[in-house]
């Protein structure tokens, strides 16, 4: 069967190009695997049949007539795991990968959400609580990038995620990591991307 991945029918304005199920797009078009979307609006998935497949209701789910999957950062280690151009075959190559995914969505993207949820209800004299936390994740990972191009040598799925999340940080905290921001915009700049992020908004555009 074709692989199908879940995708929000209807988004904010705000939220469109950002909804994760931008990593699972970005991850096949990187392995060269078509997809067809199943689009669901609030009704179907708060419904027991959409529930079955992704049983918080949220988007992306997966299946492939051998597999079905929940969860964007697993669904992409999935994918990965089929295709080199997303990750090396050797265990260790395969291992780094499968952290540098986790360090996204676990490492570095609660303290996105934090800056960009808490911290307008927060007092002046308190926004250096979620401020330094953010900054210093951030500051340890261009570090880490240095003059490097990719956080492992070459283009991962580690990259891919990573980037999805990073692409969040407001654009002024972002200057202040010159480095960090030359792999942002490296990463986006590949037309697997682009392919991505041009099908998610199409969906979102078809009033069909």
């Amino acid at each position: 069967m074709t692989i199908q991945v879940s995708a929000l029918k209807w988004a904010p304005e705000f939220a469109r190009g950002y909804v994760k199920d931008l990593r699972v797009r970005w991850a096949l078009e990187e392995a060269e695997l078509s997809y067809e979307p199943v689009l669901v609006g609030e009704d179907a998935r708060a419904g027991r049949a959409y529930r079955a497949w992704q049983p918080i209701g949220q988007v992306p789910a997966f299946r492939d007539g051998q597999v079905e999957m929940f969860e964007s950062g697993a669904i992409v280690l999935h994918i990965a795991s089929k295709s080199e151009k997303l990750s090396p075959t050797d265990p260790a190559g395969r291992a780094r990968v499968g952290s540098w995914v986790f360090a996204a969505t676990t490492s570095i993207q609660p303290y996105v959400d934090n800056y960009a949820f808490l911290r307008p209800l927060l007092p002046d004299d308190k926004k250096d609580v979620v401020d330094a936390p953010l900054s210093a994740r951030l500051g340890a990972l261009q570090d880490w990038i240095g003059d490097g191009t990719y956080l492992e040598g070459r283009f991962t799925a580690g990259d891919l995620v990573m980037t999805t999340v990073i692409r969040e940080v407001d654009d002024a905290v972002l200057a202040r990591f010159p480095a960090l921001l030359s792999y942002l915009e490296r990463c986006q700049e590949r037309p697997a991307f682009a392919r991505a992020l041009e099908a998610q908004l199409a969906d979102f555009n078809d009033t069909s």
